[in-house]
């Protein structure tokens, strides 16, 4: 490098209260101020390495650390000639000594500039990881509102709370005790997609308020609500004979690319949505724990935001009691049928379900507890979309989505011909009267034309 090139440099000195208003004196100008950070993080763990960086918007002569408003003694670091822009100090060993705050600042020949904003180097790992929960629970409707609870065993102290990849500064509550135990809270209400992602939280003694414990496992936070609702089907079908496949697919608008399904979670929120890349949920061979209510969500890759849960799908595990029987029964007027499932063995629940439909099998709760049991499903009005063939199934409130096996398949044929035979009278009774009225006008006209000929011939001879 040419003699007239000055080297720029980390310079640290020791000051005893003095730097501060040295600093100020030392203005002549105005220069911006740099900007500091850690690589690669300011919560540094244990031991660790980690560089602090400066960097000037100009070419600087000197960098100046400071940490807690004191230049501090440490190693000086030399910056290259095509990187003078900026320096960085390096601690290869992170301890409690080098924690606090830190700023910096560079000269240009006699100017120093504005320090930096703050920096706060904090070291991890020191002590025991507290513990981190979600009340209601982790996956949270847009709008709702949730509390992180963070515990601890410690005494005294302060809990953090961090999201991860977020650049603000960590949320901060003091020690809440409860039955011995500390535990900070963390409320966010309303919930919104901002408030999606992974948290961790951390817990630090009243005197080392910048030693760390361990970070918690993480919390995955997840916001429901954010896209339109799915809908949930079933193939073949949602009555499944146990043995057989099933696959619940989830239907969306385009542009989703993960899906998640959740079970007989009725009307509280799911504890966690696992997410895959295909709307088809195979469930094959199913068995008794297949039974029960089903929803989908969709979302995209990466994300903890999701739709609307779909509309509830229950599915129904066949073929787990003895089958009842179906017969059919005359309705109370010629425009409905009754068909009664009968059991010998005591169930309150009875399904009703007609071979090749997608509607949702008919339902109905035993009202007479006297043997044998049976209830009475009517059909109306009979027109020919009734025809086909109907089974009926057996089960219990308390496992409502296990049933017996299927009656025997009984076939309903609807029949039409008394409606088309009085069509065909109707029809007969038209044609009929119209005859007779045109074979009348025919008669009448030619009365009135022989009533006329014997005037015109008197008037001939006259």
């Amino acid at each position: 490098m040419g003699g007239s090139a000055r080297t720029p440099t980390l310079t640290v000195l020791l000051c005893l209260g003095l730097c501060w208003g040295l600093w100020d004196q030392a203005q002549t100008g105005t220069l911006p101020k740099p900007s500091i950070w850690a690589d690669p993080s300011p919560m540094v763990t244990k031991r660790s390495r980690v560089t602090i960086w400066c960097q000037a918007s100009l070419q600087a002569d000197n960098y100046y650390l400071y940490k807690d408003r004191l230049i501090v003694p440490l190693e000086t670091l030399n910056t290259s000639r095509d990187s003078s822009n900026k320096a960085g100090f390096s601690i290869t060993s992170m301890s409690s000594h080098n924690v606090g705050k830190y700023q910096c600042a560079y000269q240009i020949g006699e100017i120093l500039s504005q320090p930096s904003d703050l920096l706060p180097l904090v070291m991890t790992g020191q002590h025991e990881a507290p513990s981190l929960s979600a009340n209601p629970g982790p996956v949270v409707a847009l709008g709702g509102n949730v509390s992180l609870s963070c515990s601890s065993s410690w005494p005294r102290g302060s809990f953090r709370l961090l999201k991860e990849r977020e650049a603000d500064v960590p949320q901060h509550l003091e020690w809440m005790f409860r039955r011995e135990r500390g535990q900070g809270i963390f409320h966010v209400d309303p919930v919104n997609t901002s408030h999606a992602g992974t948290y961790r939280c951390y817990v630090s003694p009243q005197s080392y308020l910048d030693s760390w414990s361990h970070p918690s496992d993480p919390l995955h936070l997840q916001v429901t609500g954010v896209y339109k609702a799915p809908s949930l089907s079933a193939m073949p079908g949602s009555l499944v004979l146990s043995g057989d496949n099933l696959t619940l697919q989830c239907h969306s608008e385009t542009g989703f690319d993960r899906f998640a399904l959740t079970k007989d979670e009725k009307l509280r929120a799911p504890q966690h949505l696992e997410g895959q890349p295909s709307p088809n949920f195979f469930l094959g061979p199913v068995s008794h724990t297949h039974g029960g209510q089903y929803r989908c969500y969709c979302g995209h890759k990466n994300s903890s935001t999701w739709s609307a849960p779909s509309a509830p799908l229950g599915v129904l595990i066949t073929g787990i009691y003895e089958k009842p029987s179906l017969s059919a029964r005359p309705g109370t007027s010629v425009k409905n049928m009754t068909l009664q499932c009968r059991s010998e063995i005591w169930f309150d629940t009875f399904y009703l379900s007609k071979e090749g439909s997608l509607a949702p099998p008919q339902v109905l709760h035993l009202q007479d507890r006297a043997i044998p049991y049976q209830v009475n499903f009517t059909l109306s009005p009979m027109t020919s979309d009734l025809e086909g063939t109907y089974q009926c199934y057996s089960s219990n409130s308390n496992s409502s989505y296990l049933l017996s096996q299927p009656s025997d398949p009984l076939e309903l044929l609807i029949s039409v011909s008394n409606s088309q035979d009085y069509t065909m009278e109707n029809l007969i009774r038209l044609g009929i009267s119209a005859l007779i009225l045109m074979v009348l006008g025919v008669l009448l006209f030619q009365a009135r034309h022989r009533q006329g000929r014997p005037q015109d011939a008197a008037g001939t001879y006259t």
